[in-house]
């Protein structure tokens, strides 16, 4: 369940960070708001989160959830570009939070 909450921390954080980008410097009330809900949203989650995994695991697992969900978002739907070697380390961070769900699950056995 942790590691649920943790994805969805990390969710919130793209939502924020593409939400931040979209609304061209927080020029919107509305567009403000939703930005400020995604990001309490977000460490309300990782709040959760952190009551079991530890938080050293969760916070670079919930940065690696945002930055390669904003790296998704930029480059489907934002006309974003990415080299090879960024795309190869983008796919180590990844792998990294993979990682580090598998070790930590082995671990603590949660």
């Amino acid at each position: 369940m942790a590691w649920w909450m943790l994805l969805l921390a990390g969710l919130c954080e793209v939502m924020w960070a593409v939400g931040l980008k979209a609304s061209g410097g927080l020029k919107g009330s509305f567009t403000t708001a939703g930005i400020v809900c995604c990001m309490m949203l977000s460490v309300f989650f990782i709040n959760i989160a952190i009551k079991t995994i530890p938080i050293s695991i969760a916070y670079a697992a919930w940065t690696g959830i945002g930055v390669v969900g904003v790296t998704i978002v930029g480059v489907s739907f934002l006309g974003e570009t990415l080299t090879l070697s960024q795309i190869i380390f983008l796919l180590l961070i990844a792998t990294g939070v993979v990682g580090l769900k598998l070790t930590t699950s082995i671990v603590t056995g949660k």
